[in-house]
């Protein structure tokens, strides 16, 4: 991309600016430009405007009525049609300048502040979820002790062994409710952070399926191998990821159809740049995704799936992504979710620089 005094300036900035000639041919596109309307600069310097939008937008004849008339203008919740056949809603103002030539156009996109505010809404209402369940988990396991402790007298006080079942079976099932508090809790151990490669996480989940699933479920990987190491509790982060995976396999295995693809989870990584999670920017983050290609999940489910006790499997208890949830939050990151039918993502974001908790 041609450098000009202004471009490490305008490459600092949160909003796309695109810089076009007299002629409407772009002159320069910040990274911010680049990710907002998924181009590379370099290979659009010099060209019409035109290229980054599909033939059907008007937008390039909007810009040229500027120029010729010199004057700025501003659009609100526009709907931009991008050469991609993707659509992004933007706030865009328009600058040209004659006596330079230049037009100058700054893009708000709104489906990015949209993003951030339900992130931010989301982030909220799990954490006050996260610790209304850990209140009753507490109340719940303080009487299972006293319950568990009163059927192993009893059972001691017993000769006959048909009623020695039934006290063995206050213990198992007193044994199981614990272990479900246990997991509502979460994780007990303080995070153990060490400089580690996210692949290194995702060839050992993708082990553990291949072991369990004996071959059945096709397991495919798209890897950024330039990816740099970030620091994090490896144990964690094998955790949460598993409990996606996991999810996908069996959303697989329970949903058998003789007419579908074969069943397939595919493992992706990626560089996300300007990326924010809540109210914090991180100027790179990994984004690790899982896809499989099930039945995906219920519309009316999609956005409570994060939240403890939600599932829609009969066999499931709903803590899963509810904890995955939560190892990831705390590397201060982010798990997003997108199903339809026939493709379910999930998609974890985690800050490259280090972040200690």
């Amino acid at each position: 991309m041609t450098q000009t005094p202004y471009s490490q300036i305008l490459d600092s900035l949160m909003t796309a600016v695109i810089v076009l000639n007299d002629d409407l041919s772009i002159q320069h596109m910040n990274i911010s430009a680049e990710m907002t309307l998924g181009v590379s600069g370099s290979k659009v310097i010099g060209k019409p405007i035109e290229v980054l939008f599909s033939p059907h937008d008007g937008t390039p004849q909007s810009l040229a009525d500027a120029l010729r008339e010199n004057t700025n203008f501003t659009k609100r919740k526009a709907t931009w049609k991008l050469h991609h056949q993707k659509s992004l809603t933007v706030d865009y103002s328009v600058t040209p300048n004659a006596e330079s030539g230049n037009v100058v156009i700054e893009v708000q996109p709104l489906d990015r502040l949209l993003r951030i505010s339900r992130e931010e809404a989301m982030i909220s209402s799990q954490e006050t979820s996260r610790n209304l369940v850990r209140s009753m988990a507490h109340e719940i396991k303080n009487p299972l002790g006293g319950i568990r402790g009163a059927a192993q007298l009893l059972s001691r006080e017993l000769n006959n062994e048909d009623l020695e079942e039934y006290t063995r079976i206050i213990i198992d099932e007193t044994d199981r409710l614990r272990d479900l508090v246990d997991r509502m809790l979460g994780p007990h151990k303080v995070s153990q952070r060490e400089e580690m490669n996210i692949h290194e996480t995702l060839e050992h989940v993708m082990s553990v399926l291949r072991a369990e699933t004996n071959g059945s479920i096709k397991l495919a990987r798209d890897y950024d191998p330039s990816i740099p190491d970030i620091e994090a509790d490896k144990a964690q982060l094998i955790q949460a990821t598993l409990n996606i995976a996991r999810n996908a396999m069996q959303a697989l295995t329970e949903n058998k159809d003789e007419h579908k693809p074969p069943p397939a989870i595919t493992f992706t990584t990626r560089i996300q740049r300007r990326y924010t999670i809540g109210r914090k920017y991180h100027p790179l983050v990994v984004k690790a995704s899982i896809t499989d290609n099930g039945p995906g999940i219920a519309p009316d489910l999609i956005e409570d799936i994060f939240f403890p006790m939600i599932t829609g499997r009969a066999e499931g208890t709903g803590l899963g992504l509810a904890i995955a949830q939560n190892l990831i939050s705390q590397h201060n990151g982010l798990i997003e979710c997108d199903s339809v039918k026939g493709r379910t993502e999930f998609i974890l974001y985690l800050p490259l620089e280090n972040q200690h908790a």
